[in-house]
């Protein structure tokens, strides 16, 4: 493999808020734990679901088949963006063009858009 440079884009809360208003297709990637989802979560019917431990464990047939290389773009997020940098990166090297993080993960989402939503 060369030694190319998979950093992800990132993208912040606001800029996700104007995305999810907007017509154009994307999908977002939840990457935490199910016990994390079931706390807190994006009421989104673009929301997809993929923990990262069944990602570490399954790899690509774990991802969604929403996520594929030439789909629409995909946001993934975690609890504050770490986890989910690694899956954006990851699934750059795989070939995704339209791949973002987003920044600060749901806790920003929450702190910044959507206060409905539990913080942890």
């Amino acid at each position: 493999m060369d030694e190319q440079d998979y950093s992800a884009n990132d993208i912040d809360a606001q800029e996700l808020a104007r995305w999810l208003e907007d017509t154009q297709p994307l999908y977002l990637l939840d990457v935490r734990e199910p016990y994390e989802v079931e706390y807190a979560h994006l009421s989104d019917r673009r929301v997809l679901y993929a923990p990262l431990s069944r990602l570490a464990q399954q790899g690509v047939t774990a991802l969604p088949e929403e996520v594929s290389p030439d789909g629409p773009k995909v946001v993934v997020f975690c609890h504050h963006g770490a986890r989910s940098e690694q899956v954006a990166q990851w699934l750059q090297q795989l070939g995704k063009a339209q791949v973002y993080n987003l920044a600060g993960g749901i806790d920003a989402y929450a702190r910044l858009i959507d206060r409905s939503i539990p913080r942890y």
